[in-house]
């Protein structure tokens, strides 16, 4: 079967290429993005369109509920048995996305590199951690991960701070993980695109222009209706979700649309720049760079051609 994957920071042009791709070769789209696998998170989450799912197959996208604890290993065994069945009617398979841990998960088995960083949550425990005190907070980690409690004195509050992160960010515990995190070769015999811009700026006016098209297409209702179904408070799945904290904020009168849609710009922008750290240190991904077309049909062409080289190696 042949699998080809699209990675790439936010509001790159990842999935108008992958649909290309998938059409072009009669494939079926695998998500690998860590927000769209929950349902009622939309258009923060920017999924495919209705338009857009009818022109391509698209698999690991509205499977969960946003109050599940969906972790790594979930999503591999969903991807994996979305892959066996593609592959059973003779289809060819797309990974797209940008949740560079959900891809390295899936193409390189138990290799996981390092997790990105969660600032927000690091800030949050911090403050946690000043108010009520470090045993306090060693003791949340003791709960959750007592091998780990075990070899992390309380005083070490960053050690501490990193062993919640990881069972946050991966849905495993830090002693999990640091059993499981070995360099293995590729599990799956995928080539690998990467989209990045030569000039930055251009990426983020993207960036900008879809948190403006977000908010027309009615982010503001969708974070009001998940508050009032209970799915939208500290510390849930969607408010983890770039957008939908700051939006809350908005929907419970403490600031204005035009404040929370400059906030979710900025901190898309720094999400995006973690992407970019993460694919970049994969020597497997073949780049391309939209900037250098002037068309989407243009940067199709050259990734057709980046393919057909790429498959004479396999």
């Amino acid at each position: 079967m042949k699998i080809i994957s699209v990675a790439g920071p936010t509001a790159s042009g990842k999935s108008d290429l992958a649909i290309m791709l998938a059409e072009h070769f009669g494939g079926e789209i695998v998500s690998f993005d860590s927000m769209q696998i929950y349902r009622g998170m939309d258009i923060g989450t920017a999924k495919p369109t209705a338009a857009e799912l009818a022109r391509v197959p698209h698999h690991m996208i509205n499977v969960a509920d946003p109050r599940e604890n969906f972790s790594v290993a979930s999503f591999v065994a969903g991807a994996k048995a979305a892959l066996a069945d593609i592959e059973a009617r003779g289809k060819c398979a797309v990974l797209c996305g940008g949740t560079g841990l959900y891809q390295d998960s899936l193409v390189y088995g138990t290799e996981f590199g390092e997790l990105e960083a969660d600032e927000g949550l690091r800030a949050e425990l911090a403050a946690f951690a000043a108010k009520e005190g470090n045993a306090a907070l060693h003791a949340i980690l003791a709960e959750k991960d007592p091998e780990a409690a075990e070899k992390i004195h309380m005083n070490n509050v960053k050690r501490v701070i990193r062993a919640l992160e990881i069972i946050k960010v991966s849905g495993m515990t830090k002693t999990e993980w640091d059993k499981r995190a070995v360099k293995n070769a590729k599990a799956l015999p995928a080539i690998m695109l990467g989209l990045n811009y030569r000039d930055r700026e251009k990426l983020y006016a993207r960036i900008d222009k879809r948190v403006d098209i977000m908010l027309e297409e009615g982010l503001y209702g969708e974070v009001k209706s998940l508050w009032e179904a209970g799915l939208l408070y500290e510390g849930s799945t969607a408010y983890d979700a770039i957008g939908y904290k700051e939006m809350l904020a908005c929907v419970r009168g403490e600031e204005s649309q035009e404040s929370a849609a400059e906030k979710i710009k900025l901190a898309t922008r720094h999400y995006a720049k973690r992407q970019l750290t993460w694919f970049l240190r994969n020597k497997d991904i073949r780049w391309l760079y939209p900037d250098d077309y002037g068309t989407k049909e243009e940067l199709f062409a050259a990734a057709l051609a980046v393919v057909a080289e790429a498959e004479k190696s396999f």
